[in-house]
């Protein structure tokens, strides 16, 4: 038995002890002061949580670092806000793309069929910056049973989008047909079987939900009908059979994979947009946090990033789990989502970044040149020697893709490019040469100079602040252009410019083509569209006037 009065077998038994004992010993005897070991380090101040701190959220107070009940509350609520907030200005893209898709299906379309807008979109389609000068093609893809074939008429003009709303790859003039037609081949992500050798251009999506869109031009800038029928020739959608078209007999010979018969694919069904009433506009109340929990429910769990997932996740949707939050909860994200709807709405009607803007002291912008279309890097320089890419930033220019994604339906690299004579180009003006917005009971005018830089066509149009899409007057078409379809073309001045007013009634001694009607009730914004843009416009030689206020 051990003598715990012994220091010596205290030592043999446990040297740790028997050093501590040594030590007390030290002290004991007067060997060391006391105060060598009562005195530890001060925490440093930066590491120090005051007991009170006075913040956006009141008074947050803390007793040795320890939260209070109520400031815990606080904080709980606060970082529960930033999660549902971020779901919404991270994520808009996703339910935009959700809305798309609910839209067309709203009106008979569904999954790999084909809507055509054989007299061009109107003001009756709810649609994110529509147009109404080229006619529109679109629908939605299922990868779900396997890849699915998509095949383009030629001049055309398009891309595929994930569910996220990310790029796939660009159809028609930017894509790799480069204008002359092809055959797509889309694989969804759980796709593992063999693909063609040729034959085919092949992308690859994240998702197995797909929407797709393009635009054809009008023939002498005034006649639908024989591009409607181009279309409906060669647009085709239709699944995917393997060991068919471009899969060599040889596979097969192999063992690689089973030879499947060349047959004609069945008929695609279209349909007739025009005139039809559809919203594919993506809400902004309680539906917004359904239509989220229906594309993650929908897509695999990896096809989102992570640190984007993570804050729908802290809301409560989740793949393969119900999404039923509590009445605490459905509060904050209510108060959430009103927040980054007035934010995001904000940042499309009020841009605050000044390079932005195309030109000095202007209210003409485009950020697309500044950010790409993955809102990242700047689009590259076109030189005589070749492409000059700008080096990676590294971050997203969050505010960029809010605006973007809160007013516009489809992102693809031809949006963002300076190359002349290829897809289009755009600038948004908000305000008028004064910084105002836009009053629909005012009368306004800009003034296009001659030599207007587009090898196709130009075209203004406005758009209703609140919905983002064609202004809806008695007009039916709020649109200027050079082409003489669906309204009359604008008529040049004698020096070759071009004056184009906007306002409730059209003004003495313009002609029908120059004026776009407003609604004195509502304001509205305008885009510029140059279709097939020319080397003046990026060089800046030419320049638009600012909207000017008449009356």
């Amino acid at each position: 038995m051990i003598d715990t009065n012994d220091k010596t077998k205290q030592c043999a038994v446990n040297p740790t002890r028997g050093i501590i004992a040594g030590l007390a010993m030290l002290v004991t005897a007067g060997g060391l002061p006391v105060s060598s070991f009562a005195q530890t380090a001060e925490i440093p101040p930066s590491l120090v949580t005051p007991d009170k701190v006075e913040s956006r959220l009141g008074t947050i107070e803390f007793k040795d670092g320890v939260p209070s009940k109520a400031t815990a509350e606080k904080l709980y609520d606060n970082l529960d806000f930033t999660y549902a907030y971020r779901a919404f200005m991270d994520n808009l893209r996703g339910v935009s793309i959700q809305a798309f898709r609910e839209g067309l299906e709203s009106i008979g379309v569904k999954d790999n069929e084909v809507i055509v807008f054989e007299q061009l979109m109107d003001a009756k389609s709810l649609f994110l910056t529509a147009n109404a000068d080229t006619i529109y093609v679109m629908g939605g893809l299922d990868l779900s049973k396997g890849p699915v074939v998509l095949e383009t008429p030629p001049k055309f003009l398009g891309a595929v989008q994930d569910a996220w709303f990310r790029w796939v790859i660009d159809l028609g003039a930017p894509g790799p047909d480069r204008g002359e037609g092809g055959k797509y081949l889309i694989v969804g992500p759980d796709y593992t079987g063999p693909l063609p050798e040729g034959g085919f251009f092949v992308a690859r999506a994240r998702t197995n939900s797909i929407v797709w869109f393009g635009r054809s031009f009008l023939e002498n800038h005034n006649d639908p009908k024989p591009v409607v029928e181009g279309i409906k020739k060669f647009t085709k959608v239709y699944p995917f059979e393997v060991g068919g078209i471009g899969t060599p007999v040889a596979d097969f010979l192999a063992g690689k994979t089973k030879l499947g018969k060349i047959t004609p694919p069945p008929p695609t069904v279209f349909h007739d947009g025009s005139g039809k009433v559809m919203n594919t506009i993506p809400p902004n109340d309680w539906s917004f946090y359904e239509m989220l929990n229906e594309v993650v429910q929908k897509e695999p769990a990896t096809s989102l990033d992570p640190e984007l997932m993570g804050p729908i996740a802290a809301i409560g949707i989740v793949k393969g789990k119900p999404f039923a939050p509590d009445e605490r909860m459905k509060k904050i994200m209510t108060e959430a989502l009103a927040v980054a709807n007035a934010s995001s709405r904000t940042l499309f009607m009020s841009p605050r970044d000044p390079i932005w803007y195309y030109y000095p002291n202007s209210s003409w912008f485009n950020y697309l040149f500044e950010t790409g279309y993955e809102f990242e890097t700047p689009i590259p320089e076109i030189t005589p020697e070749g492409v000059k890419p700008y080096p990676a930033t590294g971050y997203r220019t969050m505010d960029a893709r809010t605006n973007f994604f809160y007013g516009v339906t489809g992102i693809t690299p031809g949006m963002a490019m300076r190359l002349t004579g290829i897809g289009s180009q755009y600038l948004l003006a908000m305000t008028d040469a004064d910084k105002n917005h836009f009053d629909g009971a005012k009368t306004y005018k800009v003034t296009l100079p001659k030599g207007i830089p587009e090898e196709n066509f130009w075209s203004l149009t406005l758009y209703d602040n609140m919905t983002r899409s064609m202004l809806d007057t008695p007009q039916r078409y709020p649109r200027a252009g050079s082409q003489s379809f669906p309204s009359p073309a604008a008529e040049a001045a004698a020096d070759g410019s071009t004056t184009i007013y906007f306002g409730p009634t059209q003004p003495d001694g313009v002609k029908p083509g120059n004026w776009i009607q407003s609604d004195p009730k509502k304001g509205w914004f305008t885009i510029l569209r140059l279709y097939s843009p020319t080397e003046p416009f990026f060089t800046k030689e030419w320049r638009l006037s600012e909207v000017e206020l008449v009356k």
